[in-house]
C-alpha cells in the first residue's frame, strides 16, 4: 500500500490540486463569474422553481431527483469527520481554500453537467444513460479514456462508495449504541438492497426524501450551535482567513501548519465534498429529464453550493467555534487529548447540545454513509455495464456490492482510504482534461440556454 501512497500523493499534490484550480478559474473568468454575479439566476431557475410543474416522466427522473441522488453521494462521511480532520491535519486556513475550491467549482459542475446532457443516450425504453465515459468517447474520441475512467469509477464506487461508507456506519453506531458490527452491516445491505432493486427510479425517490431530512437535521443542529456560541463566529472566521495567509503566526509558533498544508488539504476536502470535476455525480445527472443541457448546469452549480459551501461550512465553524479545538495543541499534542475526525466534531456539537449533539453526528454520519452508498452502487454500475456493453451484469453487481458492504462493517478499512484517492485522481484527469478541451462547446451551450431564458 506504501506504493499506492506514493503514487496517489504524487499525482493529487501539487498537480491535480492545481488542475482543478485552474479549470474552475478557467470557467469563472469565461462566464464573468456567473457563480457570484448570477446567483439570483441558477437559485431562481433551480431551487426556485420546484413547486413548479415540470418534473420528471417516463423518459427520465427529476431535476430535484437527480440534485438529490448526486447529493446522496457527495454528502457522505467526509462532510463531517473529513471536515475535522482537514482542520486538524491543514490547519484552521485549510476552511478558507476549501471555500475556495468550492467558489471555483461550482463552475466546473455547471460544465460536467452541460457536457453530461449534450452528449447523453437515449435507451431503447425511452430512458437516458449517459457520464464522462460518454463525452470522452463521442466528445474527445477517445475509447481509452472512457474505458480508463469506466474502470477508475468502478474501483472507486467499491472501495470509497461501499467499504468506506458500510464502515463508517458500523462504526457509529457501534459506538454509540454499542450495536454488533456484523449486524449493523448486514442490515445496512438488506436496507439498501431493497433500495437498489428498484432500479435509479427507486435510488432517485429515496434519495428526495432523505437528503432534505438529513441535510435539515445536520444544519439546523449546527445552526443552533452557532447561535449560541454566536459570540466566537468573529474569532473563528478571523483565524480561518489568518491561518490560510500567515498559517505560522496565527498558531503562534514557527513550525507546525504551512500555506502548502492549509492549501493542500482545504482544496482536497473541497474536491471530496462536491466531486466537482471528478465526473462522478454527472453519471446520475443525465438521466435528468431536461430538454436544454444548460438548464442541468445550473442544478450542478447548486450541488457544489449545498454540498460544500453549505454542509461542510457548518461542520467547520461549529468547530471552530466550540471552543475543543486548540491549533496549537493540536500541532504538539496530537494524540493526547482527542481524536481527530467525527470524535472532535461529536465533541464540537455537545458543547452547546450535550448527549443530544453527539447523536445528532452520529445519526447524521449514518444517514450520509447511506445515502452515499446508494450513490455509489448507482455509479458503478452504470461504468460496469459501459465496460461490459450490457445490463446482465446489474444482479452480479448488486450482489458483490451488498457483500462488500457486509465485509466493509466489520474490516479495517484505513488503508482503504488510499486506494479511493488514486480511483478518485484516475477518474478526475481525464474528465478535466475533456473539460478544457470541449470548453467551446461547454460555453456556447450555456449562453444559449441563458440566452433563451433572457438571464444575460
Amino acid at each position: 500500500m506504501a506504493f499506492v501512497e506514493s503514487v496517489s500523493d504524487f499525482i493529487w499534490n501539487p498537480w491535480l490540486l492545481g488542475l482543478f484550480l485552474i479549470t474552475g478559474l478557467y470557467y469563472s473568468v469565461r462566464t464573468g463569474f456567473f457563480q457570484l454575479f448570477g446567483v439570483r439566476t441558477w437559485l431562481g431557475n433551480t431551487l426556485g422553481q420546484l413547486l413548479k410543474p415540470g418534473q420528471g416522466n417516463s423518459t427520465g427522473i427529476t431535476r430535484f431527483q437527480a440534485l438529490a441522488t448526486a447529493l446522496a453521494s457527495t454528502i457522505g462521511t467526509g462532510s463531517i469527520s473529513g471536515v475535522a480532520t482537514a482542520i486538524w491535519f491543514g490547519g484552521p486556513g485549510a476552511v478558507f481554500w476549501m471555500w475556495i475550491s468550492a467558489f471555483l467549482g461550482m463552475m466546473v459542475g455547471w460544465a460536467e453537467k452541460i457536457l453530461t446532457i449534450k452528449y447523453r443516450k437515449r435507451n431503447p425504453d425511452g430512458t437516458f444513460t449517459g457520464g464522462p465515459m460518454y463525452y470522452l468517447r463521442d466528445g474527445l474520441y477517445s475509447h481509452f479514456l472512457a474505458g480508463w475512467f469506466a474502470v477508475a469509477c468502478v474501483g472507486g464506487a467499491l472501495a470509497g462508495g461501499d467499504l468506506v461508507q458500510s464502515n463508517s456506519i458500523a462504526q457509529a453506531l457501534n459506538m454509540m449504541f454499542g450495536w454488533n458490527k456484523l449486524a449493523v452491516g448486514i442490515a445496512t445491505a438488506a436496507l439498501a438492497g431493497v433500495v437498489l432493486s428498484g432500479g435509479i427510479g427507486r435510488i432517485a425517490r429515496f434519495s428526495e426524501l432523505l437528503v432534505p431530512v438529513m441535510a435539515l437535521l445536520f444544519l439546523g443542529s449546527g445552526a443552533l450551535v452557532l447561535w449560541v456560541r454566536r459570540m466566537y463566529l468573529p474569532g473563528a472566521l478571523k483565524l480561518i482567513i489568518t491561518s490560510a495567509l500567515m498559517p505560522r503566526a496565527a498558531v503562534g509558533g514557527m513550525g507546525g501548519y504551512t500555506l502548502a498544508t492549509a492549501l493542500r488539504y482545504g482544496v482536497a476536502r473541497g474536491v471530496f465534498t462536491n466531486e466537482a470535476g471528478v465526473g462522478s455525480s454527472a453519471l446520475v445527472h443525465a438521466k435528468a429529464d431536461v430538454k436544454h443541457p444548460g438548464e442541468q448546469g445550473l442544478w450542478g452549480i447548486v450541488e457544489v453550493f449545498v454540498a460544500t459551501v453549505l454542509i461542510c461550512t457548518v461542520t467547520a465553524l461549529v468547530i471552530l467555534s466550540a471552543g475543543i479545538y486548540d491549533p496549537a495543541r493540536a500541532l504538539n499534542d496530537p494524540t493526547g487529548w482527542i481524536e481527530p475526525g467525527v470524535p472532535l466534531a461529536a465533541a464540537s456539537f455537545a458543547v452547546v447540545m450535550g448527549k443530544a449533539g453527539e447523536c445528532v453526528v452520529a445519526v447524521c454520519l449514518v444517514l450520509f454513509a447511506f445515502s452515499s452508498l446508494l450513490g455509489w452502487s448507482y455509479y458503478g454500475q452504470t461504468a460496469l455495464e459501459w465496460l461490459v456493453k450490457g445490463k446482465k451484469i446489474r444482479f452480479v453487481w448488486q450482489a458483490a456490492f451488498l457483500l462488500m458492504a457486509v465485509i466493509g462493517s466489520v474490516g479495517e478499512v484505513g488503508f482503504v482510504w488510499q486506494t479511493v484517492d488514486l480511483f478518485t485522481a484516475l477518474m478526475a484527469l481525464p474528465n478535466l482534461g475533456a473539460l478544457l478541451v470541449l470548453s467551446p462547446q461547454i460555453l456556447a451551450c450555456g449562453w444559449e440556454y441563458l440566452s433563451d431564458k433572457k438571464c444575460v
